[in-house]
């Protein structure tokens, strides 16, 4: 079985924070990108496909038409039930969208909601209103797809004066199986980098951050939902299938400007801009740009990572083969538990996700 990805890179505008492989288009080569992506395809040798999942950039801004054409023409076969995710802002989903995408295939839609705060959208240069994400909701029931993941971004600056609690209410009154939770980032070179170098907003807080991470769990939790990894929470039976094999370290194959592909020992990396991409695999040429065969060491140190951010923790053997006790001083203050043989973290935890793993990774050397 193989996972696939497929990065549509295409947006109407940049948001504020984002640092994605993107291309800003006001018309969408359409054509140009599904035939560059299906040649890509064809020299990938795909399989038996267990997951599809179209990311970008904007995939719902490519015409339904083109998403069919892809899933018809790889190794996707509609007589079997996988999880086909598709990407897509709200203001993309309109009835018609929705019933030509169900008909393609699509099963799963993550929705880029980001807030309900009509001030706060403007801010990260979103394209849609609070109002347009519900209509979206209804507009994809209506179509047959129930599989529904909202995104929304928290601790964000105190002058937008956001009410995340309020946030969160309006999500779960919309009825997702679904919701990823991400906390706002400072990548260089984004608008949101420049606004802070020149003083016209303020880095995120960590002790927000922390405290609306830490509330999101709680209400989420009330709610019937469980934080299957960091970030990332479902209702029983709804857990993202294809971001669930990267954290278990399946292979996975990309395609497209900038996807990755892994298999299980070695990492590659397309090309990241669109027009560079495009013509590479036009040329009859390879579109990686570049690749690293993982040493033992760093499959350890990946082994521990993936693991400690999802809510089956590790064994214990995969943090040292002398299956050391990780320090004490962790657990005593609540950030790991040891249950089952095995290690995980809490939620407090999670908020120290790349300390905890580079502390247990000396404590093993350490033990060895």
């Amino acid at each position: 079985m193989e996972h696939l990805y497929i990065h549509i890179p295409f947006c109407v505008r940049r948001c504020s924070y984002c640092d994605f492989s993107i291309a800003v288009r006001k018309r969408i080569p359409a054509r140009e990108f599904v035939d560059v992506v299906l040649k890509e395809a064809r020299q990938a040798s795909l399989t038996d496909l267990e997951t599809i999942y179209f990311g970008g950039g904007t995939p719902s801004l490519l015409p339904p038409e083109a998403i069919a054409e892809l899933l018809r023409r790889t190794t996707y076969d509609a007589r079997r039930t996988i999880e086909v995710t598709l990407e897509a802002n709200p203001e993309d989903v309109t009835p018609h969208n929705a019933k030509a995408w169900r008909t393609a295939g699509i099963n799963r839609v993550s929705l880029g909601a980001q807030s309900f705060d009509d001030t706060v959208l403007k801010w990260m240069h979103r394209s849609h209103d609070a109002a347009r994400i519900g209509a979206a909701m209804h507009a994809l029931r209506g179509a047959g797809i129930e599989n529904i993941s909202l995104d929304l971004i928290f601790a964000l600056p105190d002058e937008l004066h956001r009410d995340w609690e309020r946030d969160l209410d309006i999500a779960l009154a919309l009825r997702p199986t679904h919701l990823s939770l991400y906390g706002l980032t400072v990548e260089p070179r984004t608008p949101l980098d420049r606004w802070i170098s020149r003083g016209a907003t303020h880095a995120p807080d960590e002790e927000r951050y922390a405290e609306e991470y830490l509330f999101a769990h709680r209400r989420l939790m009330a709610d019937g939902f469980f934080f299957y990894e960091v970030s990332n929470a479902s209702l029983p039976g709804f857990r993202s299938r294809h971001n669930s094999a990267y954290w278990s370290g399946q292979p996975y194959v990309g395609l497209g400007p900038a996807a990755h592909s892994f298999d299980g020992t070695t990492r590659r990396w397309n090309l990241r801009a669109w027009e560079a991409y495009r013509r590479a695999v036009a040329e009859g040429r390879s579109a990686v740009e570049s690749e690293e065969t993982l040493t033992a060491e760093q499959r350890e140190m990946e082994a521990i990572y993936l693991g400690l951010r999802t809510a089956e923790g590790l064994p214990l053997a995969a943090a040292s083969p002398r299956r050391p006790s990780p320090p004490p001083h962790l657990a005593a203050q609540g950030w790991i538990v040891e249950h089952a043989g095995r290690l995980k973290c809490t939620p407090e935890g999670w908020l120290r996700l790349d300390s905890l793993v580079n502390e247990l990774a000396m404590h093993s050397e350490t033990q060895q």
